[in-house]
């Protein structure tokens, strides 16, 4: 069996870990538009209001815990070359064991500077204050991909995903662009896998595993690794 294989992950996956999607996390905010709490403009505007939201979520998501399909992409490491791509911004790949994750709308574990030279920070599980400076002195902000903004990483996934032997797609409808125009790169030789609990159309070539990914991607993992055997 080939070995090269890539994840794409969705909110969908995180949710089985108790992890509301934005859209639901932004429900609990539900007297602020998406404009005020992810967005360029809403950041110049209402700065502590968009901290207070993305603190709220990086505790939610630290308190979180990976989950059984989050645990088995990690096994899969153990027995072949695996990247993960993943539009998540929690770290629950990682906490599972993955190694190389590429996270194309970023990543709450990290707090950036809004000056030219953008300095990155590790924050982890900590908040973000109003005042809360980088090196160079400008304001930290949530290293996230809003609305408006270029999705990160995309170069590099999509030459993963044309390169893969087997492609994995969990916990996503495949509606949000540009990362959902992954799937179309994939090889036609390739195994194509999509695990959600429901969309609304089956890319060309994909096998759909219909079900919760807790139970249906560490037994696509455990067929996969006895195959290799």
């Amino acid at each position: 069996m080939a070995g090269k294989i890539v994840v794409l992950s969705g909110s969908g996956l995180s949710a089985e870990s108790g992890l509301p999607t934005f859209r639901d996390a932004a429900g609990l905010w539900n007297q602020y538009s998406w404009m005020e709490l992810a967005s360029p403009e809403g950041w110049r505007k209402h700065p502590e209001l968009v901290l207070a939201f993305y603190n709220e979520r990086r505790a939610r998501a630290w308190a979180a815990e990976p989950n059984a399909a989050h645990r088995a992409i990690a096994e899969l490491e153990r027995h072949f070359d695996v990247s993960v791509v993943t539009q998540n911004v929690d770290s629950l790949h990682e906490r599972a064991g993955s190694t190389r994750v590429l996270h194309v709308h970023g990543e709450l574990a990290f707090a950036r500077g809004t000056g030219p030279s953008r300095h990155r920070y590790r924050i982890d599980s900590a908040a973000i204050e109003l005042g809360q400076t980088c090196e160079e002195g400008t304001q930290l902000r949530p290293d996230i991909v809003w609305f408006g903004e270029e999705t990160q990483h995309m170069e590099e996934a999509w030459n993963l995903v044309e390169s893969a032997d087997r492609v994995l797609v969990v916990g996503t409808s495949l509606s949000v662009y540009p990362a959902a125009g992954l799937v179309d790169v994939a090889r036609r030789d390739a195994v194509k896998v999509l695990n959600a609990l429901e969309i609304d159309a089956v890319p060309d070539g994909f096998r759909f595993e219909q079900g919760p990914a807790t139970r249906v991607i560490p037994r696509v993992v455990a067929a996969w690794i006895g195959a290799a055997a």
